[in-house]
């Protein structure tokens, strides 16, 4: 089965639109079909992002928020990255490639593509959400 590492805006998109990051997260992790590869610093990061008071005006977004994080909780393959990269020119987003780095991930997915300027970091492909999502039904 495929190992995932999911950015934070995957999952507020998937929130506040009908569109591929949705698709990825009620059709693919939800239903299991992949693997979600998860680190303390990115779960909280998830919390943080997800109980942002902006988001209170689309409708049931703390409740399907709350939900998902729970999932994450439950579901999700804890590890611990041992290294620290610099690679990424927003600091904050190393973390995901050290998450990526030490589960040996298939793909991160994101659609920040102004940070996340490689296709590829070591064996894991970085895709925007659409790539992902077709990639996957291409199999």
């Amino acid at each position: 089965m495929q190992k995932i590492v999911v950015d934070t805006n995957v999952f507020v998109s998937a929130l506040i639109q009908n569109s591929f990051p949705r698709k990825i997260v009620y059709d693919l992790l939800l239903e299991k079909k992949v693997v979600l590869c998860l680190s303390l610093p990115l779960l909280y990061e998830y919390i943080e992002v997800l109980c942002r008071e902006k988001f209170c005006k689309y409708r049931d977004f703390f409740l399907r928020a709350e939900s998902i994080i729970s999932f994450v909780k439950k579901e999700a393959l804890m590890y611990s990255p041992k290294i620290k990269l610099d690679v990424i020119s927003d600091k904050d987003d190393n973390k995901i490639l050290e998450l990526a780095d030490e589960s040996n991930a298939d793909f991160i997915v994101t659609g920040n593509t102004n940070d996340f300027t490689l296709p590829q970091y070591k064996n894991t492909k970085i895709l925007i959400p659409r790539d992902y999502w077709l990639l996957f039904h291409e199999r």
